[in-house]
């Protein structure tokens, strides 16, 4: 690939609109990135793309995996100690409310009692509030979760107390 059809490709992606393009061939790998207001270029021959990188990435792999096993450790006693009780998860991506509207009660709190199809808590998600319902009865005994926080797919909401 020679200089013009770098350029080319750089006007190109900057007429676009796209924030970032990345092209990986056999001798050049090229990442352009706009956002500014001129685009930036990184052009990496492969001798060097194969060489080093792989000296940094260990690096950097090898340290965040060390803090992670840490907080496992403390995590686990905990997990042992909720496992009598069950868990109300998040059936969507969203954020959570504990309230219907920020004038009005939460739907439930620790101690509260609740039944199969009971609503607690709402999630919205692309501007539509969806109530969650509880699959289980029992006692909240647990909000895992604060208000007004984003939430993932199959993340614990609540702890709940079968009994």
């Amino acid at each position: 690939m020679d200089i013009k059809e770098i350029q080319s490709l750089i006007k190109f992606v900057a007429k676009s609109g796209a924030s970032e393009v990345k092209l990986e061939m056999e001798d050049v790998k090229i990442t352009i990135k706009t956002g500014s207001s001129t685009p930036e270029t990184t052009i990496i021959q492969a001798a060097p793309v194969a060489a080093a990188p792989m000296m940094p990435q260990a690096a950097p792999v090898a340290q965040p995996a060390a803090p992670a096993a840490a907080p496992a450790a403390p995590e686990a006693p905990a997990a042992n100690d909720d496992s009598k009780y069950l868990t109300i998860k998040s059936p969507i991506i969203g954020t959570f409310y504990r309230k219907p509207s920020p004038d009005k009660p939460s739907f439930v709190e620790v101690g509260s009692d609740i039944k199969v199809g009971d609503t607690v808590c709402v999630i919205e998600a692309m501007k539509l509030f969806n109530e969650i319902e509880s699959e289980v009865s029992g006692k909240i005994v647990k909000v895992l979760v604060d208000d007004s926080s984003p939430v993932e797919f199959d993340q614990p909401l609540f702890l709940v107390d079968p009994s």
